[in-house]
């Protein structure tokens, strides 16, 4: 039999709402009642069904017993709150539902609110002490109007929690992005992962977000780059879709105006990140923004930005160091009438075999990047030996020869990461595997596994080259003269890489003649 006493009040629900119009609410809260009696279940319906709270239609489920209660729990639904019955299958089932919704589900967030008819069997106290749920009321005490406060102090606490538990996790996934901020290919990862943690944030699930950034050079020309977008934007930078010109226009006049709007439909704000760049970010709501998303929208517009503009001069500065290190490159090859593209070849080989190798990607992209500056120690070798024709004599080759430790002193006075990977191919890359070759007559893995790559690299994209003192090879006999280095002159692994992926290297040499 119920216990409610509703007789004394005669009152509306919390918000009545026509049937007509409840489909129009995307969204409701679930509620659990877990009770023996279906005279509670019923009463319960009938309080709380037709009623909207913070905008949302309630849902009620009912389970008769802690394992239903438990199978309903486990479901994809989720449960804001719960009413939970103490005696039920026995006389601490409900107690000991909230121990294993709290421990074994690990649900913290669902609110639990005890009600019981036996106030004797679960004293109060001890209860609110030893358990972590949101309220105990005895069940003769929740009439029409407490139980609705009860409801919305139970939401409204739910909502709570839920926010702060998606700010925790929402920062976490913003600090994991953040431990590879100075990856130059991790810029648009960033600033996507931003985008989405805030909009997580800001609990804008179906919202729509991009970046705009204007860089000036030192030409006073104007780049437009999309850093991050989603929602109906879609979901990389590189193919903005759905833009429509009045957008376009909202964007370029805040570029002008230097300003921000904030109405109920969207947010757009301008940000300077430094002397000669700057950047928008436009945010769509689906319902008019909180106070909380207006100050995360601002949070991010100024500090976040300040994060990518990092990144981007971080990018921009080893961008120029690999263009310099690539010019320098061709002007050591043009001073031994070798072509340029020799430099790009070996490079983008030195990638590919250090990839194959399974390297880490900062070593590939690393190597890539230095070995455009293995042979530099060649602008101390005089033109004369550079350019003989012919075989050099005993003592040309000494001075060839020098090139290799030459060109390490040279770029060891350099503390650029780029540089000192630059020092280490140019010192080492004419060492053997078997310990015959110059300057330091290293042997097998004592040799930098940098420069064994680039060993084998330079000596395959020469052979296919021709040469003021050589013609150019076949690629069957370049394929056969590594081959039968092997264990010799290279390392082996990297013989067997280098003939498993023959195709993969020649197909670069194709793509980049001479």
């Amino acid at each position: 039999m119920s216990q409610f006493l509703f007789q004394d009040e005669v009152e509306t629900p919390v918000t009545s709402i026509p049937e007509s119009t409840t489909n129009k609410l995307e969204k409701c809260w679930h509620i659990l009642i877990v009770d023996d009696e279906p005279a509670i279940h019923d009463v319960t319906q009938l309080v709380l069904k037709n009623s909207v709270i913070l905008d949302r239609k309630l849902v009620l489920h009912s389970a008769y017993s802690a394992q239903e209660a438990k199978t309903l729990l486990q479901s994809d639904i989720q449960f804001c709150m719960g009413f939970i019955d103490v005696v039920m299958e026995n006389d601490h089932a409900g107690l000991d539902l909230i121990n294993w919704i709290r421990k074994d589900l690990k649900n913290n967030s669902i609110r639990l609110i005890l009600r019981t008819g036996q106030a004797g069997t679960a004293p109060e106290e001890s209860v609110i002490s030893q358990y972590d749920i949101h309220d105990y009321k005895t069940k003769t005490e929740l009439t029409q109007r407490k139980m609705t406060t009860c409801v919305y102090s139970a939401i409204r606490s739910y909502r709570d929690i839920s926010t702060i538990s998606k700010s925790l996790d929402a920062f976490k996934k913003l600090i994991a992005s953040s431990t590879s901020i100075l990856k130059v290919d991790k810029i648009s990862e960033f600033a996507s992962a931003a985008l989405t943690n805030l909009l997580s944030l800001m609990g804008l699930d179906s919202s729509s977000v991009y970046i705009v950034r204007h860089e000036v050079d030192l030409f006073n020309n104007i780049e437009e780059t999309y850093l991050a977008c989603s929602g109906k934007f879609g979901q990389t930078p590189d193919n903005i879709e759905n833009m429509s010109d009045t957008i376009k226009r909202k964007i370029n006049q805040v570029f002008t105006t230097k300003g921000n709007e904030f109405t109920d439909s969207y947010f757009i704000s301008y940000y300077k990140t430094s002397h000669d760049a700057s950047a928008v970010l436009y945010i769509e709501f689906n319902s008019p923004p909180t106070g909380f998303q207006s100050n995360l929208a601002e949070i991010f517009s100024t500090n976040v930005a300040l994060v990518l503009e990092s990144l981007v001069r971080h990018q921009q500065s080893e961008t120029n160091q690999r263009e310099l290190m690539y010019i320098l490159g061709d002007a050591i090859e043009a001073r031994s009438k070798e072509t340029g593209a020799h430099v790009k070849r070996t490079a983008l080989l030195c990638y590919l075999l250090a990839q194959k190798l399974e390297m880490p990607e900062a070593f590939c992209d690393a190597i890539k990047a230095a070995a455009p500056l293995h042979d530099i120690g060649k602008i101390t070798v005089p033109e004369r030996i550079l350019h003989k024709p012919g075989k050099l004599d005993a003592d040309e080759w000494e001075i060839m020869k020098q090139h290799a430790e030459a060109g390490g002193a040279m770029l060891a006075r350099s503390a650029l990461p780029i540089a000192q990977l630059g020092k280490t191919l140019a010192h080492y890359h004419h060492e053997n595997w078997d310990g015959s070759g110059y300057p330091d007559g290293l042997a097998g893995e004592n040799i930098p596994i940098e420069a064994r790559i680039m060993a084998l690299v330079d000596v395959i994209d020469a052979l296919g080259s021709k040469r003021c003192y050589k013609p150019q090879w076949e690629e069957s006999e370049i394929l056969h003269f590594i081959k039968s280095e092997r264990g010799l002159k290279f390392q082996p692994v990297l013989v067997d890489i280098a003939e498993k992926h023959f195709s993969e290297i020649m197909d670069i040499r194709n793509k980049y003649p001479d």
